[in-house]
């Protein structure tokens, strides 16, 4: 991973010698339709493809920067994901989640750094703009022991976590691409602002206060990366180059194995009320949890719903996975979370105009 971050810190060096990834170039011009219809032709990239791929890069681009800082606090601290020295409170506060904690926040992190990497380089490659999400980085991070003093993309101090993931991969006989709505498990996550990392070393105590944020974190890892498993298939379906169909289809998975491993924590998160704000975290391990097939801790592998028909027979699915402005769908839900609260307006215009162009592409036979 070391060599893959310095390969992509070459990369983008050569990005901004070329201009390609020059201030504002990506969102103040649609790179794809200003790029000769030739060079697509020659990479067998149509300009909806690039789209599409460009969209994908600056989510990961974005995954990256908020795992970044999950790491730096409570992840495995290597030249693999260099950065951050750990804070040890943080840390034995996810580790009450499972011993493990560590470990997977340090490989999802190197995952989301493996993703943009590539689909920059493969857009490069086939004489396309990369994402370039650079100009943002102005948000103040953590202050706490073991972060970075760097500027940010996303803000995970401040996060309105929606967690209706849980109910939704739970029903049998409903599904969001039918329009359908699903309660959230842990309803005090929708009605506030919460930090999912320590904003400073005050956040450290007392402990009950600091086991909410790790538990806020915990779901807030399942609530990014079932977007994500839902997101790759949805656009999968208006690619036109099988190649790049088959990255979509490489990729995508990868987030559906991180979502499975995040269920499987979120629900070992111990019952807590935060005595500072009051959110309740319940003891996910009795009633009305425990029983319930609807909000059982333990299953967590997409229970059979309907799909594509309600006259067809139940299929175990990823939902939802309706192409139809699933870009700015994903756009929409991030910002509602919270996570970009401090933007600038010129970085929603950026990502709402990458979102709007990756919608826009149709399939081409």
């Amino acid at each position: 991973m070391h060599q893959q971050i310095k390969s992509y810190s070459s990369t983008r060096r050569s990005f901004l010698r070329s201009g390609l990834a020059a201030p504002g170039v990506i969102g103040s011009a649609l790179i794809a339709d200003r790029l000769p219809s030739a060079a697509f032709a020659a990479g067998g990239l149509t300009s909806g493809d690039a789209s599409i791929l460009r969209f994908l890069s600056a989510l990961e681009i974005l995954e990256t920067d908020l795992w970044q800082q999950y790491n730096e606090l409570g992840g495995i601290q290597d030249q693999e994901v260099p950065g951050g020295s750990g804070n040890k409170p943080y840390t034995a506060a996810l580790s009450e989640l499972d011993a493990d904690m560590p470990q997977y926040i340090h490989d999802n992190t190197e995952d989301e750094f493996t993703h943009f990497n590539f689909i920059n380089a493969y857009l490069v490659s086939k004489g396309a703009a990369p994402a370039n999400l650079d100009r943002f980085r102005t948000l103040q991070g953590s202050t706490a022991t073991g972060a970075q003093n760097i500027k940010r993309l996303t803000n995970l101090m401040q996060l309105t976590v929606d967690t209706s993931w849980w109910t939704r991969y739970r029903s049998r006989t409903q599904n969001p691409d039918f329009g359908d709505t699903f309660p959230p498990a842990i309803p005090g996550l929708i009605h506030g602002k919460f930090p999912a990392i320590p904003k400073s070393d005050a956040d450290l105590k007392p402990p009950k206060h600091l086991q909410a944020i790790a538990n806020t974190a915990a779901f807030h890892f399942g609530t990014i990366e079932q977007g994500g498993t839902s997101l790759y298939p949805a656009l999968a379906q208006r690619v036109s180059n099988v190649e790049v169909l088959r990255i979509l289809l490489s990729i995508g998975p990868t987030e559906a194995l991180h979502f499975q491993v995040w269920h499987d924590k979120a629900g070992n998160a111990p019952a807590v009320t935060d005595p500072t704000n009051g959110l309740v975290f319940p003891d996910l391990s009795k009633p009305p949890f425990a029983g319930n097939e609807d909000l059982q801790a333990n299953l967590i592998m997409p229970e059979p719903t309907i799909f594509l028909s309600r006259s067809l027979p139940v299929c175990s699915i990823i939902r939802p996975s309706e192409t139809q402005g699933a870009a700015m769908g994903a756009v929409r839900f991030l910002t509602a979370s919270g996570l970009f609260d401090g933007q600038s307006s010129a970085f929603f215009a950026e990502l709402n105009m990458l979102a709007t162009q990756a919608d826009l592409a149709q399939r081409q036979v």
